[in-house]
């Protein structure tokens, strides 16, 4: 059982982040990339800039991060269909924390993507409002050939992906080129962002302004989805 405590609570290894202000509106069940955990530095800045934005933020460690935390041991992620039952297992954990308001889901990178394979599952219809991908890996760097985008007409809800210009995983010009005009999704372009949204020190803006604007769309996404 999930306890709100804006911290660390029981065996799931969440965190949750309360929405703050007069606005406040909705929560979002965000999964962490493939090699950063739930508390990591990107991770935490989001989840505070989304709180600034009114929307509450509940993280989550994968098993196989919860055991390289125990023990210290680097380990790759463990296969999809075992992320996705234990990510199913949070959304229901989360309904306790959104009260029964709307609840989406999403997540960086490798979280984001498991967030899209959910989203495009008949069976989770309607336990959610909605996915949002921050960095979502389009393809492997280097490889378009491997494009992770098959599962995107069976989408039963909306998706948001807010990507940087300089993603290696799936840059503006391949994503629009690859997908096509009539995208199936809501997408947001960060400009001069790259996978972790941080920009060239030339264009004078910094990664915390990035994931501000991030966040920005991320919760009018959530606030159109009603």
């Amino acid at each position: 059982m999930i306890v709100a405590n804006g911290g660390q609570v029981n065996s799931t290894e969440a965190y949750t982040t309360r929405g703050r202000g007069p606005n406040c509106h909705g929560t979002l069940l965000l999964a962490h990339g493939a090699g950063a955990p739930a508390d990591s530095s990107f991770m935490t800045t989001l989840a505070e800039a989304m709180a600034d934005q009114g929307v509450t933020v509940v993280r989550f460690d994968f098993p196989y991060m919860q055991r390289r935390k125990a023990d210290g041991r680097k380990r790759p992620p463990d296969r999809a269909e075992k992320l996705l039952t234990f990510f199913r297992e949070q959304v229901d954990l989360a309904r306790e924390v959104s009260k029964g308001g709307p609840l989406f889901i999403g997540g960086k990178s490798m979280g984001g993507r498991m967030a899209s394979l959910l989203a495009s599952e008949p069976e989770m219809e309607g336990a959610f409002s909605g996915a949002i991908g921050f960095g979502y890996p389009f393809h492997p760097p280097g490889k378009l050939d491997r494009w992770r985008t098959d599962h995107f007409p069976a989408l039963w809800t909306k998706l948001c992906i807010i990507q940087g210009t300089r993603d290696p995983f799936g840059k503006l010009d391949e994503v629009v080129e690859h997908l096509g005009r009539n995208l199936p999704l809501v997408l947001h372009w960060l400009d001069g962002g790259n996978h972790d949204f941080q920009p060239l020190k030339s264009s004078g803006r910094t990664q915390q302004q990035l994931i501000e604007e991030a966040a920005s769309h991320a919760a009018r996404f959530i606030r159109g989805c009603d």
